[in-house]
């Protein structure tokens, strides 16, 4: 089950990402708040903690990016 959360965040890292696929062309300098980005983020969790808590992990994530998050470096812990 791990490798295919994990493939199918590859595939959206290549297809449909702002951050790591060919829409990067619109933002140059990254649309994600966070480095790393959300899904790279939710990946690395994924990869470390396994699928039920990565994900989690991911999800708790993407909820913080919202106007009024500044963002910044947030690694995996």
């Amino acid at each position: 089950m791990r490798w295919l959360a994990l493939k199918m965040i590859k595939v959206y890292q290549h297809t449909l990402s702002f951050d790591h696929g060919p829409l990067k062309v619109f933002y140059p300098q990254g649309f994600c708040k966070f480095h790393p980005s959300c899904s790279q983020y939710t990946y690395q969790a994924i990869e470390k903690y396994g699928t039920l808590k990565g994900s989690y992990m991911g999800f708790r994530r993407i909820m913080r990016c919202n106007p009024w998050n500044e963002g910044g470096f947030d690694p995996v812990k």
